[in-house]
């Protein structure tokens, strides 16, 4: 399975904000839109990611409150991206080295969407799901073989 197929199901929407943005307005933008992450975009490139991880570590370090701060200020200047090619499990194993859970999908300098480790998690065990169904009716159709006779070697 590869990230193409989350964002098939997934859907295209995107939010996206400028790093030079007040928190604040990033911060309602989240709330709004009941999003935990923003890609920071500017002059149509990818250069950073806010996340609520971002928003808390500014706040305490503020002292409680946003202020004046530009998302530029807070932002994760080196988001870990993938492609829509990736593998789904070599997102998972990079999302968990990185604590990410949030991930910018890019092919080449365009950006084709977000996926979550919620999405990851999600897409494992929806496959997983359809394996288990198909071994369970492969199971149930085995052949039965009548008693006291010997399978016939192939």
């Amino acid at each position: 399975m590869k990230v193409s197929d989350i964002l098939r199901v997934k859907g295209g929407t995107l939010f996206t904000v400028s790093p030079e943005e007040q928190l604040a307005v990033g911060l309602k933008t989240m709330s709004d839109r009941d999003i935990g992450s923003l890609v920071v975009m500017d002059h149509g490139e990818l250069v950073g990611m806010l996340t609520f991880r971002e928003v808390i570590q500014a706040v305490v370090k503020n002292g409680g409150s946003v202020g004046a701060t530009t998302i530029r200020s807070v932002m994760d200047d080196h988001p870990l991206t993938c492609t829509p090619e990736t593998e789904i499990d070599e997102v998972r194993r990079m999302m968990l080295e990185r604590h990410a859970r949030y991930m910018p999908v890019m092919d080449q300098r365009t950006l084709m969407g977000v996926i979550s480790f919620y999405d990851v998690a999600k897409a494992v065990v929806d496959s997983q799901d359809f394996e288990n169904r198909m071994l369970k009716a492969y199971i149930r159709d085995w052949p039965v073989e009548e008693a006291g006779t010997q399978p016939t070697p192939n």
